[in-house]
Protein backbone atom coordinates (compact mmCIF):
# COMPACT_ATOMS: atom_id res chain seq x y z
CA UNK A 1 0.00 0.00 0.00
CA UNK A 2 1.26 3.46 -0.95
CA UNK A 3 0.14 6.71 0.73
CA UNK A 4 0.02 9.49 -1.88
CA UNK A 5 -0.45 13.21 -1.11
CA UNK A 6 -1.89 15.42 -3.86
CA UNK A 7 -0.97 19.10 -3.35
CA UNK A 8 -2.40 21.83 -5.58
CA UNK A 9 -4.35 25.07 -5.05
CA UNK A 10 -6.77 24.07 -7.83
CA UNK A 11 -9.29 21.44 -6.78
CA UNK A 12 -9.84 20.34 -10.38
CA UNK A 13 -6.19 19.24 -10.60
CA UNK A 14 -6.53 17.22 -7.38
CA UNK A 15 -9.76 15.62 -8.64
CA UNK A 16 -8.19 14.74 -12.01
CA UNK A 17 -5.13 13.15 -10.38
CA UNK A 18 -7.36 11.24 -7.95
CA UNK A 19 -9.42 9.82 -10.81
CA UNK A 20 -6.36 8.74 -12.84
CA UNK A 21 -4.52 7.18 -9.90
CA UNK A 22 -7.57 5.42 -8.46
CA UNK A 23 -8.46 3.90 -11.84
CA UNK A 24 -4.96 2.58 -12.48
CA UNK A 25 -3.90 1.61 -8.95
CA UNK A 26 -7.14 0.53 -7.31
CA UNK A 27 -6.52 -1.25 -4.00
CA UNK A 28 -2.85 -0.22 -3.98
CA UNK A 29 -3.06 3.39 -2.81
CA UNK A 30 -4.51 5.69 -0.17
CA UNK A 31 -4.97 9.31 -1.27
CA UNK A 32 -4.59 12.51 0.75
CA UNK A 33 -4.93 16.12 -0.46
CA UNK A 34 -3.69 19.59 0.45
CA UNK A 35 -4.41 22.98 -1.13
CA UNK A 36 -1.32 24.71 0.24
CA UNK A 37 2.32 24.07 1.06
CA UNK A 38 1.66 24.58 4.78
CA UNK A 39 -1.10 21.94 4.78
CA UNK A 40 1.12 19.53 2.82
CA UNK A 41 3.89 20.01 5.37
CA UNK A 42 1.47 19.32 8.21
CA UNK A 43 0.31 16.04 6.61
CA UNK A 44 3.89 15.00 5.82
CA UNK A 45 4.88 15.62 9.44
CA UNK A 46 2.18 13.21 10.62
CA UNK A 47 4.15 10.42 8.91
CA UNK A 48 3.33 7.63 6.49
CA UNK A 49 3.38 9.58 3.20
CA UNK A 50 5.30 7.78 0.44
CA UNK A 51 4.68 9.91 -2.67
CA UNK A 52 3.72 13.57 -3.15
CA UNK A 53 2.38 15.25 -6.32
CA UNK A 54 3.04 18.98 -5.81
CA UNK A 55 2.45 22.23 -7.68
CA UNK A 56 5.21 24.85 -7.44
CA UNK A 57 3.09 28.02 -7.43
CA UNK A 58 0.68 28.05 -4.49
CA UNK A 59 -0.44 30.79 -2.11
CA UNK A 60 1.78 31.27 0.94
CA UNK A 61 4.66 28.80 1.05
CA UNK A 62 5.50 27.72 -2.50
CA UNK A 63 6.30 24.20 -3.66
CA UNK A 64 10.08 24.57 -3.62
CA UNK A 65 10.08 25.80 -0.01
CA UNK A 66 7.73 22.95 0.94
CA UNK A 67 9.98 20.35 -0.73
CA UNK A 68 12.98 21.61 1.19
CA UNK A 69 11.19 21.27 4.55
CA UNK A 70 9.55 17.92 3.74
CA UNK A 71 12.89 16.41 2.68
CA UNK A 72 14.30 17.38 6.07
CA UNK A 73 11.45 15.47 7.74
CA UNK A 74 11.66 12.41 5.50
CA UNK A 75 14.30 12.29 2.74
CA UNK A 76 12.81 9.05 1.36
CA UNK A 77 9.51 10.60 0.18
CA UNK A 78 9.25 10.58 -3.62
CA UNK A 79 8.14 14.08 -4.73
CA UNK A 80 6.75 14.67 -8.22
CA UNK A 81 6.55 18.30 -9.31
CA UNK A 82 3.59 19.42 -11.47
CA UNK A 83 4.10 22.92 -12.85
CA UNK A 84 2.64 25.07 -15.60
CA UNK A 85 6.04 26.71 -15.92
CA UNK A 86 8.51 24.95 -18.17
CA UNK A 87 11.50 26.86 -16.88
CA UNK A 88 14.91 25.28 -16.43
CA UNK A 89 15.76 27.05 -13.16
CA UNK A 90 12.61 25.73 -11.49
CA UNK A 91 13.26 22.20 -12.63
CA UNK A 92 16.93 22.35 -11.66
CA UNK A 93 16.21 23.72 -8.18
CA UNK A 94 13.45 21.17 -7.61
CA UNK A 95 15.73 18.28 -8.57
CA UNK A 96 18.56 19.71 -6.46
CA UNK A 97 16.20 19.73 -3.49
CA UNK A 98 15.51 16.04 -4.02
CA UNK A 99 12.42 15.96 -6.20
CA UNK A 100 11.94 12.68 -8.05
CA UNK A 101 10.42 14.06 -11.28
CA UNK A 102 9.54 17.46 -12.78
CA UNK A 103 6.45 17.36 -15.03
CA UNK A 104 4.88 20.31 -16.84
CA UNK A 105 1.14 20.87 -17.15
CA UNK A 106 -0.92 19.78 -18.93
CA UNK A 107 0.39 16.26 -18.23
CA UNK A 108 -0.43 13.25 -20.35
CA UNK A 109 -2.50 10.65 -18.44
CA UNK A 110 -0.12 7.84 -19.38
CA UNK A 111 2.89 9.86 -18.20
CA UNK A 112 1.24 10.39 -14.80
CA UNK A 113 0.58 6.65 -14.47
CA UNK A 114 4.12 5.73 -15.50
CA UNK A 115 5.68 8.34 -13.22
CA UNK A 116 3.55 7.14 -10.30
CA UNK A 117 4.63 3.55 -11.02
CA UNK A 118 8.30 4.60 -11.12
CA UNK A 119 7.85 6.42 -7.82
CA UNK A 120 6.33 3.28 -6.29
CA UNK A 121 9.35 1.28 -7.44
CA UNK A 122 11.60 3.84 -5.76
CA UNK A 123 9.58 3.56 -2.55
CA UNK A 124 9.84 -0.24 -2.69
CA UNK A 125 13.60 0.05 -3.12
CA UNK A 126 13.92 2.35 -0.09
CA UNK A 127 11.69 0.07 1.97
CA UNK A 128 13.90 -2.85 0.98
CA UNK A 129 17.00 -1.01 2.14
CA UNK A 130 15.40 -0.31 5.49
CA UNK A 131 14.18 -3.89 5.83
CA UNK A 132 17.62 -5.18 4.82
CA UNK A 133 19.23 -2.90 7.38
CA UNK A 134 16.89 -4.16 10.10
CA UNK A 135 17.41 -7.76 9.01
CA UNK A 136 21.19 -7.29 8.92
CA UNK A 137 21.14 -5.81 12.41
CA UNK A 138 19.05 -8.73 13.63
CA UNK A 139 21.34 -11.25 11.93
CA UNK A 140 24.44 -9.59 13.35
CA UNK A 141 22.84 -9.65 16.78
CA UNK A 142 22.10 -13.38 16.43
CA UNK A 143 25.58 -14.09 15.08
CA UNK A 144 27.19 -12.11 17.87
CA UNK A 145 25.17 -14.03 20.45
CA UNK A 146 26.24 -17.33 18.85
CA UNK A 147 29.90 -16.29 18.78
CA UNK A 148 29.73 -15.25 22.44
CA UNK A 149 28.18 -18.59 23.43
CA UNK A 150 30.78 -20.45 21.38
CA UNK A 151 33.58 -18.49 23.07
CA UNK A 152 32.26 -19.28 26.57
CA UNK A 153 31.83 -22.91 25.58
CA UNK A 154 35.42 -23.06 24.31
CA UNK A 155 36.68 -21.48 27.54
CA UNK A 156 34.88 -24.12 29.58
CA UNK A 157 35.46 -27.24 27.47
CA UNK A 158 38.17 -26.85 24.85
CA UNK A 159 40.58 -24.59 26.68
CA UNK A 160 43.75 -26.35 25.55
CA UNK A 161 42.52 -26.99 22.01
CA UNK A 162 41.26 -23.51 21.14
CA UNK A 163 43.13 -20.63 19.54
CA UNK A 164 41.49 -17.75 21.42
CA UNK A 165 43.30 -14.96 19.55
CA UNK A 166 40.59 -14.73 16.86
CA UNK A 167 37.83 -14.57 19.48
CA UNK A 168 39.63 -11.90 21.50
CA UNK A 169 40.35 -9.83 18.40
CA UNK A 170 36.73 -10.19 17.28
CA UNK A 171 35.51 -8.83 20.63
CA UNK A 172 38.34 -6.26 20.83
CA UNK A 173 39.59 -7.45 24.22
CA UNK A 174 43.00 -8.90 23.30
CA UNK A 175 45.52 -8.39 26.08
CA UNK A 176 43.03 -7.22 28.73
CA UNK A 177 42.89 -8.86 32.15
CA UNK A 178 39.60 -10.58 32.91
CA UNK A 179 37.55 -12.51 35.41
CA UNK A 180 34.79 -15.10 34.99
CA UNK A 181 31.38 -14.92 36.62
CA UNK A 182 28.66 -17.52 36.90
CA UNK A 183 25.15 -16.09 37.29
CA UNK A 184 22.54 -18.40 38.80
CA UNK A 185 18.89 -17.42 38.29
CA UNK A 186 16.13 -19.52 39.85
CA UNK A 187 12.47 -19.21 40.72
CA UNK A 188 11.04 -18.30 37.31
CA UNK A 189 8.54 -20.20 35.16
CA UNK A 190 10.09 -22.33 32.42
CA UNK A 191 8.10 -20.56 29.67
CA UNK A 192 9.76 -17.30 30.77
CA UNK A 193 13.26 -18.68 30.23
CA UNK A 194 13.98 -16.74 27.02
CA UNK A 195 12.60 -13.49 28.47
CA UNK A 196 14.78 -13.89 31.55
CA UNK A 197 17.85 -14.53 29.40
CA UNK A 198 17.19 -11.46 27.23
CA UNK A 199 16.75 -9.27 30.31
CA UNK A 200 19.97 -10.63 31.79
CA UNK A 201 21.89 -9.88 28.57
CA UNK A 202 20.39 -6.37 28.42
CA UNK A 203 21.48 -5.66 32.00
CA UNK A 204 24.99 -6.96 31.38
CA UNK A 205 25.49 -5.10 28.08
CA UNK A 206 24.13 -1.86 29.52
CA UNK A 207 26.46 -1.96 32.50
CA UNK A 208 29.76 -3.01 30.96
CA UNK A 209 31.53 -4.73 28.11
CA UNK A 210 31.33 -8.49 28.60
CA UNK A 211 30.90 -11.78 26.73
CA UNK A 212 27.79 -13.72 27.72
CA UNK A 213 27.16 -17.44 27.23
CA UNK A 214 23.89 -19.32 26.89
CA UNK A 215 21.73 -20.58 29.74
CA UNK A 216 23.09 -23.85 31.09
CA UNK A 217 20.55 -25.23 33.48
CA UNK A 218 19.82 -22.20 35.61
CA UNK A 219 23.28 -20.63 35.14
CA UNK A 220 24.95 -18.27 32.67
CA UNK A 221 28.72 -18.01 32.24
CA UNK A 222 30.08 -14.49 31.63
CA UNK A 223 33.58 -13.33 30.67
CA UNK A 224 34.43 -9.83 31.93
CA UNK A 225 37.42 -8.09 30.31
CA UNK A 226 38.61 -5.33 32.60
CA UNK A 227 39.39 -1.76 31.65
CA UNK A 228 41.96 0.18 33.64
CA UNK A 229 40.90 0.96 37.23
CA UNK A 230 37.69 -1.10 36.89
CA UNK A 231 36.78 -2.77 40.19
CA UNK A 232 35.43 -6.34 39.71
CA UNK A 233 33.85 -6.52 43.16
CA UNK A 234 31.92 -3.29 42.71
CA UNK A 235 30.92 -4.30 39.19
CA UNK A 236 29.52 -7.64 40.37
CA UNK A 237 27.56 -5.93 43.16
CA UNK A 238 26.01 -3.43 40.76
CA UNK A 239 25.09 -6.14 38.25
CA UNK A 240 23.57 -8.28 41.03
CA UNK A 241 21.44 -5.35 42.16
CA UNK A 242 20.26 -4.59 38.62
CA UNK A 243 19.45 -8.23 37.86
CA UNK A 244 17.58 -8.65 41.13
CA UNK A 245 15.54 -5.55 40.25
CA UNK A 246 14.82 -6.44 36.62
CA UNK A 247 14.22 -10.19 36.97
CA UNK A 248 11.48 -11.84 39.00
CA UNK A 249 13.60 -14.62 40.46
CA UNK A 250 16.42 -15.37 42.85
CA UNK A 251 19.82 -14.21 41.57
CA UNK A 252 23.26 -15.29 42.76
CA UNK A 253 26.64 -14.45 41.23
CA UNK A 254 29.93 -16.25 41.75
CA UNK A 255 33.11 -14.60 40.48
CA UNK A 256 36.69 -15.75 39.97
CA UNK A 257 39.91 -13.92 40.72
CA UNK A 258 41.40 -11.65 38.06
CA UNK A 259 43.32 -13.54 35.38
CA UNK A 260 45.69 -12.40 32.65
CA UNK A 261 46.20 -15.60 30.65
CA UNK A 262 43.24 -16.87 28.60
CA UNK A 263 44.54 -20.42 29.09
CA UNK A 264 43.36 -20.12 32.69
CA UNK A 265 39.76 -19.51 31.59
CA UNK A 266 38.57 -23.03 32.39
CA UNK A 267 39.92 -22.82 35.92
CA UNK A 268 38.44 -19.34 36.32
CA UNK A 269 35.01 -20.63 35.30
CA UNK A 270 35.23 -23.49 37.81
CA UNK A 271 36.28 -21.00 40.48
CA UNK A 272 33.23 -18.85 39.68
CA UNK A 273 30.96 -21.89 39.96
CA UNK A 274 32.49 -22.82 43.30
CA UNK A 275 31.97 -19.25 44.55
CA UNK A 276 28.21 -19.65 44.11
CA UNK A 277 28.08 -21.85 47.20
CA UNK A 278 29.57 -19.10 49.37
CA UNK A 279 27.23 -16.76 51.32
CA UNK A 280 26.16 -13.69 49.35
CA UNK A 281 24.18 -11.42 51.59
CA UNK A 282 20.56 -12.54 51.94
CA UNK A 283 20.76 -14.77 48.88
CA UNK A 284 23.45 -16.83 50.63
CA UNK A 285 21.32 -17.96 53.57
CA UNK A 286 22.68 -21.00 55.37
CA UNK A 287 21.26 -24.34 54.38
CA UNK A 288 19.32 -26.59 56.72
CA UNK A 289 21.00 -29.64 58.26
CA UNK A 290 19.25 -32.00 55.86
CA UNK A 291 20.27 -29.93 52.84
CA UNK A 292 23.85 -29.71 54.10
CA UNK A 293 23.98 -33.49 54.45
CA UNK A 294 22.69 -33.88 50.89
CA UNK A 295 25.30 -31.44 49.59
CA UNK A 296 28.02 -33.25 51.52
CA UNK A 297 27.07 -36.61 49.97
CA UNK A 298 26.93 -34.96 46.56
CA UNK A 299 30.41 -33.50 46.94
CA UNK A 300 31.77 -36.89 47.95
CA UNK A 301 30.09 -38.57 44.96
CA UNK A 302 31.54 -35.96 42.61
CA UNK A 303 35.01 -36.35 44.12
CA UNK A 304 34.78 -40.14 43.71
CA UNK A 305 33.87 -39.76 40.04
CA UNK A 306 36.70 -37.32 39.32
CA UNK A 307 39.13 -39.64 41.12
CA UNK A 308 37.99 -42.54 38.91
CA UNK A 309 38.50 -40.41 35.80
CA UNK A 310 41.98 -39.35 36.91
CA UNK A 311 42.86 -42.98 37.62
CA UNK A 312 41.69 -43.96 34.16
CA UNK A 313 39.32 -46.57 35.59
CA UNK A 314 36.37 -46.69 33.20
CA UNK A 315 34.41 -49.29 35.17
CA UNK A 316 34.72 -47.34 38.41
CA UNK A 317 33.80 -44.15 36.54
CA UNK A 318 30.59 -45.75 35.28
CA UNK A 319 29.52 -46.75 38.80
CA UNK A 320 30.62 -43.41 40.24
CA UNK A 321 28.60 -41.58 37.57
CA UNK A 322 25.52 -43.57 38.56
CA UNK A 323 26.08 -42.82 42.27
CA UNK A 324 26.61 -39.13 41.56
CA UNK A 325 23.44 -38.94 39.48
CA UNK A 326 21.36 -40.46 42.28
CA UNK A 327 22.93 -38.13 44.85
CA UNK A 328 22.28 -35.15 42.59
CA UNK A 329 18.60 -36.04 42.16
CA UNK A 330 18.19 -36.33 45.92
CA UNK A 331 20.08 -33.12 46.71
CA UNK A 332 18.25 -31.08 44.06
CA UNK A 333 14.87 -32.59 44.94
CA UNK A 334 13.80 -33.09 41.34
CA UNK A 335 14.55 -29.51 40.24
CA UNK A 336 15.41 -30.18 36.59
CA UNK A 337 17.47 -27.07 35.88
CA UNK A 338 19.61 -27.65 38.95
CA UNK A 339 20.08 -31.32 38.05
CA UNK A 340 21.21 -30.41 34.55
CA UNK A 341 23.44 -27.67 35.90
CA UNK A 342 25.13 -30.12 38.28
CA UNK A 343 25.69 -32.67 35.52
CA UNK A 344 27.11 -30.05 33.21
CA UNK A 345 29.55 -28.69 35.79
CA UNK A 346 30.74 -32.16 36.78
CA UNK A 347 31.33 -33.09 33.14
CA UNK A 348 33.46 -29.96 32.82
CA UNK A 349 35.57 -31.15 35.76
CA UNK A 350 35.76 -34.71 34.38
CA UNK A 351 36.96 -33.47 31.00
CA UNK A 352 39.45 -31.19 32.71
CA UNK A 353 40.81 -34.17 34.67
CA UNK A 354 41.06 -36.23 31.48
CA UNK A 355 42.79 -33.37 29.64
CA UNK A 356 45.35 -33.02 32.43
CA UNK A 357 46.15 -36.73 32.20
CA UNK A 358 46.02 -36.81 28.42
CA UNK A 359 46.66 -33.42 26.72
CA UNK A 360 45.70 -34.95 23.36
CA UNK A 361 42.15 -35.71 24.54
CA UNK A 362 39.53 -33.97 22.40
CA UNK A 363 35.81 -34.68 22.73
CA UNK A 364 34.48 -33.53 19.35
CA UNK A 365 30.91 -34.53 20.23
CA UNK A 366 30.90 -32.02 23.09
CA UNK A 367 30.04 -29.18 20.70
CA UNK A 368 26.35 -30.08 20.98
CA UNK A 369 26.32 -30.33 24.75
CA UNK A 370 24.70 -26.97 25.43
CA UNK A 371 21.78 -27.78 23.15
CA UNK A 372 21.48 -31.32 24.54
CA UNK A 373 21.09 -30.15 28.12
CA UNK A 374 18.85 -27.27 27.08
CA UNK A 375 16.46 -29.52 25.18
CA UNK A 376 16.49 -32.74 27.25
CA UNK A 377 14.32 -33.11 30.33
CA UNK A 378 14.22 -36.91 30.46
CA UNK A 379 16.14 -38.19 33.48
CA UNK A 380 16.98 -41.54 31.87
CA UNK A 381 18.48 -39.82 28.83
CA UNK A 382 20.43 -37.43 31.05
CA UNK A 383 21.82 -40.28 33.15
CA UNK A 384 22.86 -42.28 30.09
CA UNK A 385 24.57 -39.28 28.51
CA UNK A 386 26.36 -38.38 31.75
CA UNK A 387 27.53 -41.97 32.24
CA UNK A 388 28.81 -42.26 28.68
CA UNK A 389 30.78 -39.03 28.89
CA UNK A 390 32.25 -39.96 32.28
CA UNK A 391 33.44 -43.33 30.95
CA UNK A 392 34.88 -41.66 27.85
CA UNK A 393 36.85 -39.22 29.99
CA UNK A 394 38.22 -42.06 32.13
CA UNK A 395 39.24 -44.14 29.11
CA UNK A 396 41.01 -41.11 27.62
CA UNK A 397 42.96 -40.63 30.84
CA UNK A 398 43.85 -44.34 30.91
CA UNK A 399 45.24 -44.19 27.40
CA UNK A 400 47.80 -41.62 28.50
CA UNK A 401 48.72 -43.53 31.64
CA UNK A 402 49.74 -46.82 30.07
CA UNK A 403 50.57 -45.67 26.57
CA UNK A 404 48.83 -48.79 25.26
CA UNK A 405 45.59 -49.47 23.46
CA UNK A 406 42.58 -47.60 24.76
CA UNK A 407 40.85 -49.85 27.32
CA UNK A 408 37.46 -49.26 25.71
CA UNK A 409 38.74 -50.46 22.34
CA UNK A 410 40.58 -53.33 24.01
CA UNK A 411 37.43 -54.46 25.76
CA UNK A 412 35.33 -54.00 22.61
CA UNK A 413 37.76 -56.09 20.54
CA UNK A 414 37.60 -58.88 23.09
CA UNK A 415 33.81 -58.78 22.99
CA UNK A 416 33.80 -58.83 19.18
CA UNK A 417 36.13 -61.82 19.04
CA UNK A 418 33.87 -63.77 21.38
CA UNK A 419 30.57 -62.86 19.70
CA UNK A 420 31.22 -62.90 15.96
CA UNK A 421 28.18 -65.11 15.35
CA UNK A 422 25.64 -62.82 17.03
CA UNK A 423 27.44 -59.48 17.20
CA UNK A 424 25.24 -56.41 17.87
CA UNK A 425 25.30 -53.20 15.85
CA UNK A 426 27.70 -50.35 16.66
CA UNK A 427 24.94 -48.77 18.77
CA UNK A 428 24.38 -52.03 20.65
CA UNK A 429 28.09 -52.55 21.34
CA UNK A 430 28.48 -48.92 22.45
CA UNK A 431 25.64 -49.43 24.91
CA UNK A 432 27.39 -52.54 26.29
CA UNK A 433 30.67 -50.61 26.59
CA UNK A 434 28.88 -47.70 28.29
CA UNK A 435 29.93 -45.06 25.74
CA UNK A 436 28.28 -43.22 22.88
CA UNK A 437 28.28 -44.74 19.35
CA UNK A 438 30.07 -41.64 18.08
CA UNK A 439 32.87 -42.03 20.60
CA UNK A 440 33.26 -45.78 20.01
CA UNK A 441 33.37 -45.27 16.24
CA UNK A 442 35.97 -42.51 16.65
CA UNK A 443 38.12 -44.67 18.96
CA UNK A 444 38.02 -47.62 16.56
CA UNK A 445 39.20 -45.45 13.70
CA UNK A 446 41.99 -43.90 15.76
CA UNK A 447 43.19 -47.14 17.36
CA UNK A 448 42.79 -49.66 14.53
CA UNK A 449 42.85 -47.49 11.43
CA UNK A 450 39.54 -49.07 10.39
CA UNK A 451 35.89 -48.27 10.83
CA UNK A 452 33.87 -50.48 13.15
CA UNK A 453 32.17 -52.25 10.21
CA UNK A 454 35.46 -52.90 8.42
CA UNK A 455 37.07 -54.15 11.60
CA UNK A 456 34.21 -56.58 12.27
CA UNK A 457 34.29 -57.82 8.66
CA UNK A 458 38.04 -58.42 8.87
CA UNK A 459 37.69 -60.23 12.21
CA UNK A 460 34.97 -62.50 10.84
CA UNK A 461 36.89 -63.34 7.68
CA UNK A 462 40.12 -64.02 9.59
CA UNK A 463 38.33 -66.46 11.85
CA UNK A 464 36.70 -68.05 8.79
CA UNK A 465 40.18 -68.59 7.28
CA UNK A 466 41.30 -70.45 10.41
CA UNK A 467 38.18 -72.60 10.37
CA UNK A 468 38.61 -73.33 6.66
CA UNK A 469 42.19 -74.41 7.28
CA UNK A 470 41.07 -76.73 10.08
CA UNK A 471 38.77 -78.68 7.79
CA UNK A 472 36.38 -79.87 10.52
CA UNK A 473 33.37 -77.81 9.37
CA UNK A 474 31.68 -77.38 6.03
CA UNK A 475 31.64 -73.89 4.50
CA UNK A 476 27.96 -73.33 5.29
CA UNK A 477 28.63 -73.99 8.99
CA UNK A 478 31.67 -71.71 8.94
CA UNK A 479 29.69 -68.92 7.27
CA UNK A 480 26.96 -69.09 9.92
CA UNK A 481 29.52 -69.45 12.70
CA UNK A 482 31.15 -66.10 11.92
CA UNK A 483 27.85 -64.22 11.54
CA UNK A 484 26.92 -64.65 7.85
CA UNK A 485 23.72 -66.61 7.31
CA UNK A 486 23.90 -65.89 3.57
CA UNK A 487 26.69 -68.15 2.26
CA UNK A 488 26.79 -66.37 -1.11
CA UNK A 489 27.36 -63.01 0.58
CA UNK A 490 30.07 -64.59 2.75
CA UNK A 491 31.82 -65.98 -0.33
CA UNK A 492 31.64 -62.59 -2.06
CA UNK A 493 33.27 -60.80 0.90
CA UNK A 494 35.90 -63.51 1.25
CA UNK A 495 36.87 -63.22 -2.41
CA UNK A 496 37.02 -59.43 -2.25
CA UNK A 497 39.47 -59.60 0.65
CA UNK A 498 41.62 -62.60 -0.30
CA UNK A 499 41.21 -62.88 -4.07
CA UNK A 500 39.70 -66.36 -3.99
CA UNK A 501 36.50 -68.03 -2.82
CA UNK A 502 36.32 -70.02 0.45
CA UNK A 503 36.20 -73.25 -1.61
CA UNK A 504 39.28 -72.25 -3.58
CA UNK A 505 41.11 -71.31 -0.41
CA UNK A 506 40.23 -74.62 1.29
CA UNK A 507 41.20 -76.63 -1.78
CA UNK A 508 44.51 -74.81 -2.01
CA UNK A 509 45.38 -75.26 1.67
CA UNK A 510 43.89 -78.70 2.30
CA UNK A 511 43.54 -80.19 -1.14
CA UNK A 512 39.84 -80.96 -0.71
CA UNK A 513 36.43 -79.46 -1.55
CA UNK A 514 33.16 -79.21 0.38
Amino acid sequence: MYNILLTDDEQIVIDSLSMILTKNFEGQISLFSASSGAKALEIARSGGIDIIFMDIHMPGMNGLETISLIKQINPNIAIIILSAYDQFQYAQEALNLGAFKYLTKPVNRNLIVQTARDAMNLVDSERGKIDDSIELHQKLSVVSTMVESDFIYSCVFNNNATDFSEYLNYFGVQGLPYFFACIEITGFANDKRYDVYVKARDVLSSKCRCITGSFMGDRIGVYFPLAQNENPEELVKEIHTLLATKISGKVKIGASKIQSDIKNAQGAYNEAVAALSKPQGQSGAKESGQESLGESLLEKAAAKLIAAVKAGNALSARQAAKDYFESLKAARQGHMDKIKGGLFETLVKARSAASQANPDYRDESASGEFSFFAQTNNLDELEKYFSEKSVESASAAALSKNGEENPIVQKARQYIDGHLKDLPSLEGLADIMGVSPFYLSKLFKEETGETYINYVTSARLEKAKKLLSDGALIIKEISAGVGYNDQNYFSKLFRQKYGETPSEYRQRTLGKED
